[in-house]
């Protein structure tokens, strides 16, 4: 069971921090060179596909993570000198808390500008989401690291 946990936790980061590190390094400097109607249509269409798999991850990650926590160390707080652990679910919490102020505040409203055509507020919108996508690929990638180095991979 616990092999199936942390596979499940290890698809769920690797779609979400994947994903950003796509938007973010490869789609971003891309899409920069189109004209911005066409980038954030563009923009907009890659989220409406992508942040379901980001919902999905933060339901999964979580749940994943206190069963294998409870799994391991016989409850979460057994786990209390397991650093890792606890960065894991802090800096998870943090990218969890940005995602949802990104999708409900700046995503909304450039959902709301492309269905107008409002081509400016879209890209106003698109600019804050890079930003936070840029913090939670870090943040994202810091956990990897934590993740990997505190499980004694590396």
């Amino acid at each position: 069971m616990s092999e199936v946990l942390i596979t499940l936790h290890i698809l769920a980061a690797v779609i979400w921090v994947g994903g950003m590190f796509f938007a973010y390094i490869a789609l971003r400097p891309a899409a920069g060179e189109l004209d911005p109607p066409i980038r954030t249509s563009l923009h907009g269409s890659i989220f409406a596909r992508f942040f379901p798999w980001v919902w999905a991850a933060i339901i999964i990650l979580p749940v994943t993570g206190y069963l294998i926590t409870t799994s391991e160390f016989g409850s979460f707080f057994g786990g209390a000198g397991a650093w890792h652990v606890h960065t894991m679910q802090l800096l998870g919490g943090l990218m969890i808390l940005l995602f949802l102020h990104l999708y409900f505040a700046p995503y909304k409203r450039m959902k709301k500008a492309l269905a107008v055509g409002d081509t400016p507020a879209a890209g106003a919108a698109l600019a804050k989401i890079r930003r936070t996508i840029g913090i939670n690929l870090i943040l994202g990638l810091v956990v990897v690291i934590v993740a990997t180095y505190g499980r004694g991979i590396i």
